[in-house]
């Protein structure tokens, strides 16, 4: 990813306390990103950053919708994101295992926020970007189900609204009764 000034906070010349900073991110700044999953984008992100002596905490607000690829049948979908999360910017020379903590060199004047933002927008998707059931490319539909053996369960299978039931996770053992099993596992099930 690119730097740009535009995503940098010059911090050393800030007072200790709290800033604001706002930046609105559209679809130049996905399309500098490479194998970025998020194609365009209209998003507005604030930043409360407080500056203090030996650290600087990043409050970031994130608001607006995305265009990427649905996982059900790749066309581009829009979708909402939304969050709010923080990050701590600390002065050190080791490095740092969490995801919320970032180390920066003791010699650091500012703060590149760039790839921050667009790693905090990637975590705001939903885990499965699907359009609602009927909406997806119909062409694309119909060679899932040819191909995938299971035709009339394509778009079932990526059902928005589906919970997952206990019924869902049948018991092994009433799976064996249908399934042949390879005659050597059979002998070893009445070892003991």
């Amino acid at each position: 990813m690119k730097s740009n000034k535009e995503y940098i906070i010059p911090f050393i010349g800030l007072k200790l306390g709290f800033h604001d900073f706002i930046f609105e991110i559209h679809d130049a700044f996905f399309e500098e990103v490479e194998y970025s999953i998020i194609h365009k984008g209209n998003v507005k992100v604030s930043v409360a950053l407080e500056k203090k002596e030996t650290m600087l905490i990043g409050e970031f607000h994130i608001h607006g919708t995305v265009s990427a690829s649905c996982d059900r049948c790749n066309d581009p979908i829009d979708v909402p994101v939304k969050g709010n999360y923080r990050l701590v910017y600390k002065f050190d020379n080791e490095t740092s295992d969490d995801e919320s903590l970032i180390v920066l060199h003791p010699d650091a004047y500012e703060l590149d926020v760039r790839t921050n933002i667009y790693e905090l927008i990637t975590v705001s998707l939903p885990a499965r970007l699907v359009h609602p059931v009927g909406e997806c490319n119909e062409e694309m539909i119909e060679l899932l189900q040819r191909y995938s053996g299971k035709p009339d369960q394509v778009e079932e299978d990526f059902d928005e609204d589906d919970d997952w039931d206990e019924d869902d996770w049948e018991d092994d053992e009433d799976d064996e009764d249908d399934d042949p099993v390879d005659p050597r596992w059979a002998g070893l099930k009445n070892l003991n």
